[in-house]
């Protein structure tokens, strides 16, 4: 069997053990599948954590894919709106260190530097040395990369919005109450 078809037939094995009604009457997902599976030889709270954590995980993924394809057409890659938007937060110059970046968009050094060349190739960003520290350099957005950005950046906004109108506008604040309170365990308080 190939990988596909192994991979199609797990999918629907697990879609045969989930749990469907009688679990709070929602249609199963493919994670109560997986749920099925290991329900009896792990504990209740390590299954719930296990189902969240996959959970979380999937819609991770789904959200990156997604808005990849929304922003396909527009011959923008993610992680430069990315970067984009973090300096078009930094108000008011629209100015952040190197090690500001590093910390805003979760990734070394050395994938920062890459990113700031490729974009500065573009003409999207600058690169300057602080004036301050001379050891540190400051990445600039360029009026280019703010129309850019600007241009775009409902995209990605619009692409969100479609996919979590499923929940409701109280269960999405709920649900950021919660994730909220997640993230603060794992990072700190900002």
């Amino acid at each position: 069997m190939d990988r596909g078809n192994a991979h199609e037939a797990f999918r629907e094995a697990c879609y045969r053990r989930a749990v469907t009604t009688s679990r709070g009457g929602t249609e199963p997902d493919f994670v109560d599948g997986i749920v099925s599976v290991i329900a009896d030889s792990h504990a209740p709270d390590v299954v719930q954590a296990k189902a969240l954590a996959y959970r979380l995980r999937r819609i991770a993924h789904r959200l990156e894919l997604e808005i990849k394809r929304e922003l396909a057409p527009h011959e923008i890659e993610l992680w430069e709106l990315e970067m984009l938007a973090c300096l078009i937060r930094a108000e008011p110059d629209h100015r952040l260190s190197a090690g500001a970046l590093v910390t805003q968009l979760q990734l070394t050094s050395g994938a920062v530097t890459n990113r700031v060349t490729q974009l500065e190739r573009k003409g999207l960003v600058s690169r300057d040395f602080d004036p301050a520290d001379r050891r540190s350099i400051l990445v600039s957005l360029t009026a280019a990369g703010a129309e850019r950005a600007d241009h775009v950046l409902g995209v990605k906004t619009n692409a969100e919005r479609a996919l979590l109108a499923s929940l409701s506008p109280a269960s999405q604040r709920r649900l950021n109450r919660e994730l909220r309170t997640l993230l603060i365990s794992l990072e700190g308080s900002v």
